[in-house]
């Protein structure tokens, strides 16, 4: 029996050590014998177990009497005193302990190599650099990423941007690349410091954790700067490498903030400054599947829905719950049979069990402004999900950085037909573009520039030179704009009665005196400006639309010209080309600035928080000045009281005018040619100005009018309210008496608007009088400009005092010479039946003139450029001044 187990090869434990129990050659004291020789102490056997048993139920290696293997036995527990050790050693460190065994395992691979009882190349290779072995590096890693220090940190892959012939998806799909990227990105978010010495992600986490948002921003340049690698794959593979950021960001986040994960399920990392901007229209198949930035408007989107993304099903037979199932963007999850009962359906959504996420669709279409010319503006959907939805709204301007998609949907792929499909962005972050984000742009410098040009007394008059350079004179109207981009204060007391701080301003004249050129400056210049003409406008166009949603059926509402402005300035040119129905649709939003829509069950109020700059032809063409301004323009009572300021542009006949009028375009033209550019003309060439200031560059004054629109809130504290009362009381006598256009209360409105303009132009927090004053002014050349011809010189001798504030004595003296000039003309020209080349004019006349605005000392005046450059001169001995025609 013995010699049957010992010949089998699973028995050899059992047998010979019973056999070498009771055998006592086998067994004599004289041999030496290792410990735990007797095999059957070792294994913890009765003696009086049967053998038979023992074979067929086979040894119990671990049973009660396991201990007796430990017990002393004199006659077997001997030792040979020359191969025993018994000298005291130090404790080895750490990397001599791994030096040593090193040299062990090298020894012992080359001992089994060499009796060949293994082949080369089994055993892992390390006898060059122990450091690379893969288990190691991950773990040194995976240590590192989790904050602990580590002198000998190596990463697990050495190479990551080494795809081994993968495309970047499939590389980044692995295991190995994927643990790599997860323990790379948390060791940026933890150890990322800059160069103020801040752990900015902590910072960032801090503050996205007290404020209990699930949005983490960071920035792609940092990133880049950090971690290159994960900067290339990221574009390249942006679905893959977003997901296993989030969730390296989650276990941040929880290291932090353990018990965060009860307030927010899961935490979104978003790319903020993505280096390359793409246009919609520049979107190819080349960006698919690409994370891309593009800006655009808003112009529809639609309301917040649920959408499954964990979803569980309810087998209607036997009620098992089959799941979860993560649905994807693309297409939809169902369960084959049931695991339980094998049926084949049908299936009910567990509602109560399913998790869902917000979802919001939202359209961007190119800004006004960037749109080719001649060509239709593009438009392309996007998707919000989670807590980007409900962070626009239509008329917003934004750059969105998502994923460009294909939309799989069947209704859209029938429409295209089959094999083309619809393409979508999913956005991964949302960056608005407003004053707030204009400003912080401003650097430090700028801020001190901007500061320090508001001290100089004369901003005012280089600010209205800076509006429209290119243009000639009307000085009236460069003011008027200035004020109106700058915009007055909004109230909205109790959020119960709102009064616009906008200023509606309309340019009504003479073709051919750049009406259209002031519009395209306002446009190129001002801040979120939509421009439209009034033929090619509709009431629906210009306030908002509502249209069926060719996918969801539902209706929704589209943004028109006003609500894609707000905050900002509407430019509506050929403004009595427009039907009078449409004119009436902007009725609410020039005052009220709200659209109220009622269509299609849709009942909302839009807003229109815009300024609104019209520029309209009188009738037949030419502005006639015997007739009153409403006798001139067919526009109604109604909207022309909405307008603060009335701008009229007449095309007089002047020859000193209109020569230096040539020589401006003439010198325009030749300066600007562009033959000449990067030559330097300005030397050479002076174009004749009608202001004596200098006019800010045009990147100047953009920063300045950004910083002051967001940053001064002018108040009425000290305000001059008398004198506002005083002229509304006379304006009223006025309008009443001569019929021309109604003086309302919303002309005192006006001037409070235009006072808080002009505050804000100069930087200051309180209206003071000389801004009452110029309103006031503005105000009147206004008014007076709207009268007859045979009113207006009657009204501006009752009005002059309001008239002459800020304006040099010596333009008032040359505009009552002019005027004094042009009536000896028409004198002349009726008496003797032709022009004269020269006009005489007496002193005594002028000086009887200027003695009724209170100025009495005409010496400077005759000295002055002004006079000169006019073509006049003095003759003292004869008291005569005269022009040379």
């Amino acid at each position: 029996m013995a010699e049957e187990a010992s010949s089998d090869p699973f028995s050899v434990v059992t047998s010979p050590s019973r056999a070498s129990r009771h055998d006592p050659v086998t067994s004599s004291p004289g041999r030496d014998l290792p410990p735990f020789e007797d095999e059957s102490e070792l294994l913890g056997h009765d003696d009086e177990a049967p053998l038979e048993e023992e074979e067929v139920e086979g040894e119990e290696l671990f049973g009660d009497n396991l201990e007796r293997d430990y017990r002393r036995i004199d006659e077997l527990d001997r030792y040979d005193p020359v191969q025993l050790d018994e000298d005291h050693y130090s404790d080895l460190s750490m990397s001599e302990r791994l030096a040593a065994e090193r040299e062990m395992r090298k020894r012992d691979r080359e001992e089994a190599v060499g009796t060949g009882r293994i082949r080369p190349g089994i055993l892992y290779e390390e006898s060059d650099e122990d450091e690379d072995r893969p288990s190691r590096r991950r773990r040194l890693a995976e240590r590192a990423a989790e904050g602990m220090e580590d002198e000998e940190m190596i990463e697990s892959i050495e190479n990551l941007e080494d795809t081994k012939g993968h495309s970047v998806r499939e590389w980044v799909s692995m295991l190995a690349p994927r643990t790599e990227i997860y323990n790379r990105f948390k060791n940026f978010l933890r150890t990322f410091v800059d160069e103020m010495g801040h752990n900015l992600y902590k910072e960032k986490i801090r503050q996205m954790v007290e404020a209990n948002k699930s949005s983490l921003v960071v920035d792609y340049n940092v990133l880049a700067s950090q971690e290159h690698v994960l900067a290339y794959f990221l574009p390249e593979a942006p679905a893959e490498m977003l997901k296993i950021f989030d969730e390296a960001a989650k276990d941040v986040v929880l290291s932090m903030y353990p018990r965060y994960d009860q307030i927010v399920k899961e935490i979104h990392v978003r790319i903020s400054d993505l280096p390359l901007i793409e246009e919609l229209r520049s979107l190819r198949q080349l960006h698919l599947n690409q994370l891309i930035r593009t800006s655009g408007v808003v112009t529809s989107s639609t309301g917040v829905l649920p959408q499954l993304s964990v979803i569980k099903y309810d087998c209607t037979k036997c009620g098992y719950v089959l799941g979860p199932f993560f649905q994807s963007q693309s297409q939809e999850v169902k369960p084959g049979s049931c695991p339980e009962c094998q049926s084949m359906g049908p299936f009910e959504i567990n509602m109560e069990q399913t998790v869902y996420k917000n979802y919001q669709r939202i359209t961007i279409q190119e800004s006004p402004g960037k749109v080719p010319a001649g060509r239709l503006p593009r438009s392309k959907d996007a998707i919000l999900l989670d807590d980007l939805v409900d962070m626009c709204k239509p008329g917003d301007e934004l750059e969105l950085t998502g994923i460009y998609h294909n939309n799989y949907d069947g209704s859209l792929n029938v429409n295209n037909g089959f094999p083309v499909f619809a393409t979508i962005i999913q956005a991964n972050h949302i960056a608005k573009k407003d004053d707030k984000m204009a400003v912080a742009m401003l650097t430090d410098e700028d801020i001190k520039t901007i500061v320090k040009l508001s001290k100089d007394e004369r901003i005012a008059e280089r600010v209205f030179a800076s509006i429209a350079p290119s243009i000639y004179g009307h000085d009236n109207i460069k003011r008027a704009i200035a004020l109106a981009m700058f915009g007055g204060e909004p109230k909205n007391p109790g959020g119960k009665h709102k009064v616009r701080g906008d200023l509606n301003l309309l340019i009504c004249g003479d073709p051919g005196t750049a009406k259209s050129q002031f519009l395209k400056y306002v446009e190129k210049t001002g801040p979120r400006v939509v421009f439209t003409t009034g033929q090619g406008a509709s009431a629906v166009g210009l306030t908002a639309y509502v249209q069926r949603n060719p996918v969801s059926k539902e209706w929704t509402l589209e943004a028109g010209a006003l609500v894609l402005a707000d905050k900002g300035m509407c430019l509506i040119d050929e403004f009595d080309k427009m039907n009078d129905a449409d004119r009436t649709s902007i009725h609410e939003a020039m005052e009220q600035q709200s659209i109220s829509i009622s269509k299609a069950g849709i009942v909302t109020s839009l807003q229109a928080r815009c300024s609104i700059l019209a520029a309209a032809n009188p009738i037949g063409g030419r502005y006639d000045p015997s007739l009153t301004f409403a006798e001139n323009v067919d526009l109604t009572e109604p909207i022309l009281s909405r307008f603060d300021v009335l701008c009229v542009v007449r095309d007089t006949v002047d020859p000193i005018e209109d020569e230096r009028l040539a020589k401006f375009v003439v010198g325009s033209h030749i300066k600007h040619h562009p033959s000449l550019a990067g030559e330097d003309v300005d030397a050479a060439l002076e174009l004749p100005t009608t202001t004596g200031v200098e006019p800010l560059p045009q990147i100047l004054f953009k920063k300045y009018l950004i910083y002051a629109k967001e940053k001064v809130h002018p108040k009425l504290h000290q305000m001059d309210q008398e004198k506002i009362a005083k002229v509304y009381a006379e304006l009223r006598r006025e309008s009443m008496a001569t019929g021309s256009i109604p003086i309302t209360v919303r002309h005192i409105e006006s001037v409070i608007r235009m006072s808080e303009a002009h505050a804000r132009m100069h930087l200051r927090d309180y209206v003071n009088e000389d801004d009452v004053n110029m309103a006031l002014r503005i105000m009147l050349e206004s008014f007076i400009s709207t009268q007859k011809f045979s009113i207006m010189r009657g009204m501006r001798k009752t009005f002059m005092k309001y008239l002459s504030f800020r304006r040099d004595n010596d333009e008032l003296l040359l505009f009552i010479l002019k005027q004094l000039a042009q009536d000896q003309m028409s004198f002349q020209r009726n008496r003797y039946g032709s022009d004269m080349d020269l006009i005489e004019i007496s002193e005594k006349d002028l000086a009887d003139k200027a003695r009724q605005i209170n100025i009495h000392d005409l010496s400077t005046f005759f000295e002055s450029e002004l006079f000169l450059n006019n073509q006049f001169t003095r003759d003292k001995k004869r008291k005569l001044i005269m022009q040379h025609l």
